[in-house]
């Protein structure tokens, strides 16, 4: 028997993709002569996304598909799939085949020469709004300079062999940020450059919204770089506050001195912001280990499906 590869694809609210990322990707499997197994998740969607995998379930021993109770995101998503594949080496890519399938067989090709992450590297982020390239390449230069880590053209999609996979799940984390941490585990790694294909049904569900909260919740969860911003505010106002005192002293001592009002009324706002900024990134911190320290389940699975399941449940999950 060959070595199985699992392919992870995390579905919210995508009824009308489901069968024919199905399809694709098992008959690119077959005719690549690759033993696999699909594992799709549903992110606690709304419409008909869970029907569809079940008949893809129903139609294929091969495919797994796991529900959630609710929406608990895609990061979530990513992991509770990572968890359910048996495969020994596992790919994680997007429902709407915006990553291009047959990557996955050049990433399997690598892995198969020794290589246990194959990272997806984006040549082309294709059809996206100037606002939005702008955002992601800001977001992006501050991951990769408060990480060490090149994050510009990263993504999602990627190969990990079973011992890069295990060592994810052994983090005990609940707030995790897995294109991050999949490059900081290590290991042997090659990487692959696809362009970004525009999706063939349905649209983006990613808001400016949800995708600030994400980038908030990723750069806070993997990194205390914000954090370094309340000392050098800090620095920054206390530079200030020296020169204007010494501006004050000199004009007092040439008997030249202003009421200068609006001067203070001015340093107060700017100080009082400087405060309040400050005091938030703290908080929001101080949220995050809250969170952690509860030490609630990543996800919650209401439902699994699928004949060809290998592996138990995990300690947080209920199958039917």
């Amino acid at each position: 028997m060959g070595r199985v590869l699992s392919i992870v694809i995390p579905a919210y609210c995508e009824e009308r993709m489901i069968a024919k990322t199905h399809g694709v990707i098992s008959e690119l499997m077959r005719n690549s002569e690759i033993e696999y197994e699909i594992v799709f998740v549903d992110d606690g969607s709304k419409d008909r996304t869970w029907e569809e995998i079940c008949r893809a379930c129903d139609r294929d021993p091969y495919v797994l598909g796991v529900h959630f109770s609710r929406n608990f995101g895609k990061e979530s998503a990513i992991y509770a799939g990572l968890a359910q594949a048996s495969g020994d080496a596992a790919v994680v890519m997007d429902c709407d085949l915006q990553h291009p399938p047959e990557t996955v067989v050049e990433m399997y090709r690598l892995w198969a020469e020794g290589y246990e992450v194959v990272e997806g590297v984006k040549s082309d982020r294709g059809k996206e709004s100037v606002f939005h390239k702008g955002s992601a390449g800001i977001f992006y230069r501050i991951m990769s300079h408060a990480v060490g880590i090149d994050m510009q053209n990263a993504s999602d999609f990627k190969l990990m062999d079973r011992r890069v996979v295990e060592a994810l799940l052994a983090m005990p984390e609940r707030n995790t940020f897995f294109r991050a941490l999949s490059s900081w585990v290590g290991f042997k790694t090659a990487q692959v450059e696809f362009e970004v294909r525009e999706r063939e049904e349905g649209s983006s569900k990613w808001s400016f919204r949800s995708l600030f909260r994400y980038a908030l919740s990723n750069i806070t969860s993997f990194t205390s770089f914000p954090l370094h911003f309340v000392t050098v505010s800090g620095i920054v106002v206390f530079l200030i506050a020296v020169v204007m005192a010494v501006q004050t002293l000199v004009r007092y001592f040439m008997g030249n001195a202003v009421a200068g009002f609006s001067t203070v009324i001015l340093l107060i706002l700017f100080i009082g912001s400087m405060i309040m900024l400050s005091l938030g990134i703290i908080g929001y911190y101080l949220s995050k280990m809250y969170d952690e320290l509860k030490h609630r389940p990543k996800y919650i699975i209401s439902r699994i499906n699928g004949k060809h399941r290998r592996r138990e449940p995990q300690e947080n999950e209920k199958a039917d």
